[in-house]
């Protein structure tokens, strides 16, 4: 590990001294009221389905078919409010051939997410469901310069617009971070303990059908927590990169998870 790296750890392995404040969660709960404003009006039209991350339809689909997934931060990678910081990636990846019913039973199924996802899920299970609306447990792991396990539960619901224009999301009830993960004294940390690696995460699917097969997008706005004064040079870029690169590998997991299945592997 480089001099640069084991600093970087040892910043981060410090527990903030407080949990986020009550401004904190106002401000993301304010952040999070004027995403799902426009997200639902986005929503309600074919021809808005998709969020213009590129300026133009045209441009997001030839970026798909070269690199097969487009990743875009919602104005800056990060968005800071007091005591915290809010990140809002967005995300697409083309599933050729394949359709909506292929790709929902895919990410509908919360008791075996671990055969398409891992290493990054751990462990997941539907913890119940009324109709289109499940309540389900993940266990995540993330690992960039550290390891973090994070158990957490998950409130989402499912609707459509039309047969080709189908959508979720999925807000966080719970997020607890987990020590020793997989050893025989594993144990959660106390809320004043933990290191504020992921304080509350919410995500907006779109699912919508083409000739070219299954365009998926994923809007994921998480909140972290803060940065030290005058540390934000070296923190900033690596608090950014994990929700950019856990956006990405889940878009492809999930296309190679579909693309598999239909295979029938």
């Amino acid at each position: 590990m480089t001099s640069i790296a084991h600093l970087l750890a040892l910043i981060l392995a410090v527990p903030l001294p407080t949990l986020p404040t009550r401004d904190t969660d106002r401000a993301f709960d304010r952040y999070i009221a004027v995403a799902e404003a426009r997200i639902g009006e986005q929503e309600s039209s074919p021809d808005s389905f998709l969020d213009p991350i590129f300026d133009s339809r045209a441009k997001l689909d030839a970026a798909l078919r070269q690199d097969g997934v487009a990743i875009s931060p919602l104005g800056a990678t990060t968005t800071t409010i007091p005591g915290g910081l809010i990140h809002d990636w967005t995300g697409a990846v083309l599933i050729p051939h394949a359709t909506i019913p292929q790709t929902l039973q895919i990410v509908e199924d919360y008791s075996h997410l671990t055969r398409y996802y891992s290493p990054e899920v751990m462990a997941s299970r539907l913890i119940s469901r009324d109709g289109d609306n499940f309540h389900i447990f993940l266990r995540m792991r993330e690992h960039k310069v550290i390891t973090v396990v994070l158990d957490g539960e998950y409130d989402v619901s499912y609707g459509r617009l039309d047969a080709s224009h189908q959508y979720s999301f999925s807000r966080s009830t719970q997020i607890t971070e987990i020590a020793d993960a997989g050893e025989s004294h594993e144990h959660p940390l106390a809320d004043v303990d933990s290191h504020g690696y992921l304080w509350r995460m919410n995500s907006y699917w779109r699912f919508v059908q083409t000739d070219d097969g299954v365009v998926v997008e994923c809007e994921a706005i998480s909140l972290t927590r803060g940065i030290p004064t005058g540390l934000s040079w070296l923190i900033e870029p690596y608090l950014s990169d994990i929700p950019r690169d856990s956006l990405r590998s889940m878009l492809i997991e999930t296309r190679d998870a579909v693309e598999s299945v239909a295979r029938g592997k």
